[in-house]
């Protein structure tokens, strides 16, 4: 197997005992250092989720099998967000296909519109009201159950499991599309706006796993995202 899959295992073990072990604990026995850290962490596994979902439609999870490749990348997807895996790679490839353009699914060419509300239509391009009810059900059963042995543990679905997911949504958005395609931002930029972030190579991870090589990961979509740096001339 691929050093992509080792990696990718690791983040999916990770996020699931993470999300497991933290769903148990007594809230109120947190600090406020201690809760923004767990919750730090928490939102950094949901992004690798969706950075493996992403990806798989590149092929690059498990590059000799296919059909594994497409079924982790559907997995990734499901537990990032319920979201479907053939629509998000149909409208990820058009956007490597025409970036910056009208064509472009992800891309939002009207600036008065600014980040805010290109963040919502951009969301709206991927997640549908039926998934949005499928998660709704889905931590309502879950905080439901776990309130049942200790009513405080309730809220741990929404400390740990809702609001990692809402500022991973946040996070992929600012570093994966809104930064590196808004228009007239850095001059040497290529004809359809997509540029790099300058920063280090311990914040490019942290920021979005090395998608802030944007540059680098439209000219080599095939190169998964640990190898990003590798093609970086910075």
């Amino acid at each position: 197997m691929s050093r992509g899959f080792w990696l990718g295992m690791l983040i999916f073990c990770a996020w699931l005992v993470t999300l497991l072990g933290l769903l148990l604990v007594d809230p109120l026995r947190w600090s406020p250092p201690a809760l923004l850290l767990a919750v730090g962490v928490r939102t950094f596994l949901q992004t690798g989720l969706f950075i493996l979902g992403h990806d798989a439609m590149h092929r690059t999870l498990v590059p000799a099998r296919r059909w594994f490749n497409d079924g982790l990348g559907r997995l990734a997807l499901l537990l990032y967000a319920a979201l479907p895996y053939g629509h998000c790679r149909r409208q990820h490839l058009r956007h490597h296909r025409s970036p910056g353009s009208v064509r472009d699914p992800d891309f939002r060419s009207t600036s008065s519109d600014g980040p805010l509300l290109w963040y919502v239509r951009f969301m709206g391009n991927y997640l549908s009201t039926a998934q949005l009810l499928r998660l709704l059900l889905t931590w309502a059963v879950v905080a439901l159950a776990l309130a049942r042995t200790e009513p405080l543990r309730a809220t741990n679905v929404m400390i740990f499991w809702i609001l990692p997911l809402v500022l991973s949504s946040f996070q992929l958005f600012l570093f994966g599309t809104y930064l590196p395609h808004r228009h007239g931002v850095c001059p040497g930029e290529d004809d359809n706006g997509v540029r790099s972030l300058p920063c280090s190579w311990f914040l490019s991870l942290l920021a979005c796993y090395h998608f802030g090589y944007h540059r680098e990961h439209h000219a080599c979509p095939t190169v998964p995202w640990f190898r990003l740096p590798q093609l970086s001339n910075r």
